[in-house]
């Protein structure tokens, strides 16, 4: 799908510059202010984080598919909420295979978050600018970090499901091939293996880690994992299992932000094989142990990484809107 019409441009103009970077999609300068709705609306954050604190009271899942949106909006058409598009034809974003998975909770966060803020000040606060907020409220209401988001991002005019793939990190990648797509938005090997960290508190169906209990060529269970661990995988997860099954992703704390997930590496507790190598690889090795040693270390690396991860993509002036309607171009 896609919108072309009027640019949004009044609020946006009004803001306080902090920061300036290019948009890789939108292909002009794009500034962004933790202050940007300073004098347009005063206390948009903490609406959203009414909001969010509900939500996750009702439903713990609402921290990990909100997190996961916010990743897998910005690393296809930048941060910019195009993920949260719905298309009657089925050929938004949302409706690209390697977005299926999404939980709904994350998008209804969002939906909710926006229809609060539009009461306090209509037409002014993006969707995109809700999600990064969202997610890093999630995080902090998980025992996680709280960093301060940079805001002035519009809404995306394009969200194209066939514009998606090979975009986002897939479970079965390398160090090598899952580094070349983070540098590609201009993220280090160590923000990479910060972001990953995300996993502490995720999870994920079945189907997108059985190849490595029941299809390796010649038989037998991926010998990367720890064997007690893979019987219970194979017990939550025997072959021809049902595609909404899931399993934490941190079989250790799963409802905290912490770093157990690192040293779950150590242990051959990594649930994709793209996590497990971020610990058999040498170029991603150091991080993981550090972050496993030295909580304080991850979440400090985890906060610049999602700063960072936030200027992807940036949208302004004609490239951009403040949708009315969060799944709905203007």
């Amino acid at each position: 799908m896609e919108r072309r019409g009027s640019p949004y441009g009044v609020a946006a103009a009004a803001a306080v510059v902090v920061v300036a970077m290019a948009a890789a999609a939108g292909g002009e300068a794009a500034r962004l202010s933790p202050e940007h709705y300073r004098s347009t609306c005063p206390g948009v954050e903490s609406v959203v984080r009414s909001v969010v604190a509900r939500k996750v009271k009702e439903t713990f899942v609402t921290v990990p598919a909100t997190l996961r949106l916010f990743f897998h909006d910005c690393f296809v058409e930048g941060c910019d909420a195009s993920v949260m598009i719905a298309s009657r034809g089925n050929d938004a974003e949302k409706d690209s295979p390697d977005n299926l998975s999404l939980a709904g909770d994350g998008f209804d966060t969002v939906v909710r978050a926006k229809a609060a803020v539009e009461k306090k000040c209509p037409g002014v606060v993006s969707c995109a600018d809700i999600l990064a907020i969202a997610a890093r409220d999630v995080v902090a209401m998980s025992s996680g970090p709280r960093w301060t988001v940079e805001l002035g991002r519009l809404d995306g005019l394009v969200s194209k499901s066939g514009g998606v793939a090979g975009k986002l990190p897939g479970p079965d990648m390398r160090v090598k091939d899952l580094a070349a797509i983070f540098a590609k938005n201009n993220l280090t090997v160590l923000d990479m293996v910060a972001l990953s960290g995300a996993h502490t508190v995720g999870f994920a169906h079945c189907t997108r880690f059985a190849g490595r209990l029941y299809g390796r060529v010649g038989g037998g269970v991926d010998p990367s994992y720890d064997p007690a661990y893979a019987r219970q995988l194979m017990a939550a997860c025997p072959r021809d299992v049902a595609p909404t099954i899931a399993v934490n992703m941190d079989p250790i704390t799963p409802a905290a932000f912490d770093n157990a997930y690192y040293a779950n590496l150590a242990g051959g507790l990594g649930l994709f094989t793209s996590d497990q190598e971020l610990y058999a690889d040498a170029a991603s090795r150091p991080a993981v142990t550090g972050f496993a040693k030295n909580q304080t270390l991850f979440f400090e690396a985890f906060k610049e990484a999602m700063v960072k991860l936030g200027r992807v993509g940036v949208k302004s002036g004609k490239h951009g809107e403040i949708r009315r309607d969060c799944t709905a171009f203007n």
